[in-house]
């Protein structure tokens, strides 16, 4: 939790605070989430952002209909936090494609929808 107050100054030279206002914070996920890709339909880029909330190995993986990897956007350890990944299909078909999220024991899927 943190506690904010504005400090005015007036063009006399009066100082005068606001009342504090409390704000919490959540700085770190507490589970694992994949978010639906923004724009969806899009054409011919998104962005996919998922949350980890521990050390974890992750790959973030796009497959076209037919199960077939299309691209591996991330394959790496990260640290916990909110992540954001750019997904350009310009040679791609249009056509229904997959997102899946592997970490730790978890695995997550979206669907999205390149549209052209």
């Amino acid at each position: 939790k943190t506690l904010y107050r504005l400090k005015q100054i007036d063009t006399d030279g009066t100082i005068a605070y606001s009342d504090a206002i409390e704000v919490t914070v959540d700085a770190l996920p507490t589970e694992y989430a994949l978010y639906q890709n923004y724009p969806n339909p899009f054409n011919p880029s998104t962005t996919m952002r998922f949350d980890i909330p521990q050390q974890s190995r992750v790959s973030l993986i796009v497959y076209d209909a037919l199960g077939q990897q299309v691209q591996e956007l991330v394959n790496e350890d990260m640290a916990p936090g909110t992540y954001s990944v750019n997904f350009d299909g310009a040679g791609l078909s249009s056509g229904l494609y997959f997102t899946v999220l592997r970490a730790g024991s978890v695995t997550l899927t979206r669907k999205m929808m390149l549209v052209k």
